[in-house]
């Protein structure tokens, strides 16, 4: 009897359905793309295998950024949100950062019925094992052209453009102590084919590892002797198409403890069983979130930890231990749990482990995400050797349009540095050959206060719309929202004030300096106790211009506020802009180029740099070497 195995034709496969999959495959089918999704398990669909939060510190403005350009996490943690919290108010806007804490099991739900009643869109569970690939002989230039996917059944999937987003599954293996499972996380199957098949296509696979805390039973926790962390009385959205009434809801609270010294001294007692430490675990973990076995043995001056006991959901008694990610046995797990307050009778329901899988390095890719030596395959998310939901979900979106985006012939979108937080992750990811697991941070991003979380949808709205992933109408809002700032700022640019017996009252009742000479209300809103919202009663203007939105007055009083510092760095833009302009022709042979060093020679011939500005960003490339560049290229021309 014939063998006959299923065939089919797409234009998109995406391989993979964590966070980088969800936001590929849905960018891909809007702008128009006959999109299959493939994942391992239908229970991995946006699955939340560590923390169950969405944001952070930066990687709430990449949320922001994403949603701007027509993303959809920002909207999927809106609707399945449990407690929100905006980070860093303490300090200046542009290290503001929303967070809020997710209910896994609804947040996965919601994602999987939102990619199943998309348009050119199928959802399809199985095991993608092998890369189908053509070589190419074009003008002497001998390359690789994607043709589509294999499963491990044998079925064969046709396809125009491949997107890799394969998370932390390729060859996974979870280990804690001297038990090793080589499954992926949470339990799930691991993929342990794809890879042999990239490394037969030429691709370089390297080792790396993440972590998580355990789970633990909330019926066995004391509360009581812990801090209660409440959710912020007034919410702000992740997207930018609701508002807090949208999405209000009672919040559950989470709850801070710390480590002690009797936990440090069960941890170095037994650091000996410690994967990580016995040299058990190859691949390279993340620094910035780092096990409590590396906080214990690379700070021992500390005398405690924080930990936050955090609801995994609104329907489960599983609660997450942030901050105590570990791959220390069992029995260990157990005892230097049990010495934190309010976990003295605790009851495990996960252990923690560490997760081992195969990754590439992205100095690979080109900045639209896509190979430099598979023509037509893209790679987006945690395979690219950065962490966290957030930073896969931005480059999924962007390896998604830009897959969209070559089968429509249309040049690729590429974000840069000064226009949001989503260019400065890639093109580190892509210049830097990061050396471990890569996370987003403010402090990578030189104009950050540019690169706000509230004014994302200003910076890249224009970009989401221009590409298909904004509709008319949420553009037509936006376009409001823009002018109406801008029209506001004008005018209270332009009104002036006196030292009449009202305003000088209005400001000894706010300790604010009286007016010698007349000023506009816009240097009133530049003092520090004063603002948009206080100088109502003095601005007789005001009736005429109508009630504005929070989110409006927010840009009002920034914009005036730090007018200064932002025109600064709008300045410094300006150079940035000049550098990547700069561009290298892709032929360079940078043997010709003379007295360049042989590190800065060798690391621009593999990364092959598109412009000056990204030149100057490889490690191992001196601002001299990028001068002899700039000479070289001025020569030529």
């Amino acid at each position: 009897m014939e063998v006959k195995s299923v065939v089919e034709e797409y234009d998109v496969v995406v391989v993979g359905a964590g966070h980088a999959g969800c936001e590929a495959a849905l960018a891909s089918a809007r702008m128009g793309m006959d999109t299959i999704l493939f994942t391992i398990s239908m229970d991995s669909v946006a699955m939340m295998p560590c923390n169950p939060n969405v944001g952070g510190s930066s990687k709430g403005h990449l949320v922001r950024e994403l949603d701007a350009l027509g993303g959809e996490m920002g909207k999927n943690i809106d609707k399945t949100y449990i407690q929100s919290k905006m980070l860093n108010v303490s300090k200046g806007p542009a290290v503001h950062s929303l967070r809020a804490q997710a209910d896994k099991v609804e947040y996965t739900k919601q994602m999987r019925l939102t990619l199943q009643n998309q348009d050119n869109l199928t959802l399809r569970q199985a095991e993608v094992s092998e890369l189908l690939y053509e070589i190419v002989n074009e003008d002497d230039n001998v390359k690789k052209v994607i043709k589509g996917v294999k499963t491990f059944s044998g079925a064969t999937y046709y396809a125009k453009a491949v997107v890799l987003c394969t998370g932390t599954y390729l060859k996974a293996r979870c280990i804690y102590g001297d038990v090793v499972n080589h499954t992926g996380p949470n339990g799930l199957m691991a993929a342990n084919h794809l890879s042999d098949s990239m490394k037969d296509a030429g691709i370089f696979i390297r080792r790396f590892k993440t972590g998580t805390p355990a789970r633990l039973d909330k019926k066995t926790i004391d509360f009581s002797k812990m801090v209660e962390q409440k959710g912020d009385e007034h919410i702000v959205p992740f997207s930018f198409t609701n508002t807090e009434e949208d999405i209000k809801r009672d919040q559950i609270s989470c709850w801070l403890t710390y480590t002690n010294e009797k936990t440090h001294e069960i941890i170095r007692a037994n650091i000996d069983r410690s994967p990580l430490f016995s040299g058990f675990i190859e691949g390279t973990g993340p620094r910035y979130c780092p096990s409590i076995e590396d906080k214990v043995m690379k700070f021992p001056d500390k005398n405690k930890h924080q930990l936050f006991i955090e609801p995994e959901g609104e329907f489960t008694n599983e609660m997450y231990m942030g901050g105590m990610s570990s791959s220390l046995p069992e029995d260990v797990q157990y005892a230097m749990i049990r010495t934190v307050a309010g976990l003295e009778n605790v009851k495990i329901i996960r252990n923690a482990y560490a997760i081992e899988y195969d990754c590439i390095n992205a100095v690979n890719l080109n900045a639209n995400l896509e190979f430099k030596d598979v023509d037509g395959l893209f790679s987006a998310g945690q395979i690219n050797g950065s962490s966290g939901y957030e930073e896969a979900a931005a480059q999924g979106i962007m390896a998604g349009i830009n897959a969209a985006r070559k089968l429509q012939g249309k040049e690729p979108v590429i974000l840069d540095r000064s226009q949001g937080y989503i260019g400065v992750l890639i093109d580190d990811l892509v210049t830097k050959e990061t050396q471990e697991p890569y996370r987003m941070m403010t402090s990578r991003a030189e104009y950050r206060l540019l690169l706000r979380q509230d004014n994302a949808d200003l910076r890249l709205t224009d970009i989401g719309h221009e590409i298909g992933l904004i509709d008319d109408e949420r553009y037509a809002a936006f376009c409001d929202k823009r002018n109406k700032i801008n029209n506001e700022i004008a005018r209270l640019n332009e009104v002036m004030v006196g030292g009449n017996k009202k305003v000088q009252e209005f400001l000894e009742a706010h300790d604010s300096t009286p007016l010698k000479t007349a000023v506009s209300l816009a240097e009133l809103i530049r003092r520090p106790e004063l603002d948009y919202e206080k100088i109502a009663v003095i601005d007789e203007g005001r009736n005429e211009v109508g009630e504005l939105s929070p989110e409006i007055i927010e840009q009002i009083n920034i914009d005036i506020k730090y007018e200064g510092y932002i025109t600064r760095q709008k300045q410094q833009v300006e150079q940035f802009k000049k550098m990547e302009k700069r561009l290298i022709p892709e032929d360079i042979n940078y043997d010709d180029v003379s007295n360049l060093r042989k590190e800065a020679r060798q690391k621009l011939a593999a990364i092959r740099p598109a412009s000056i500005g990204q030149a100057s960003r490889i490690s191992g490339v001196s601002p001299a070497d990028v001068s002899v560049l700039l000479i070289y290229l001025t020569a030529r021309e």
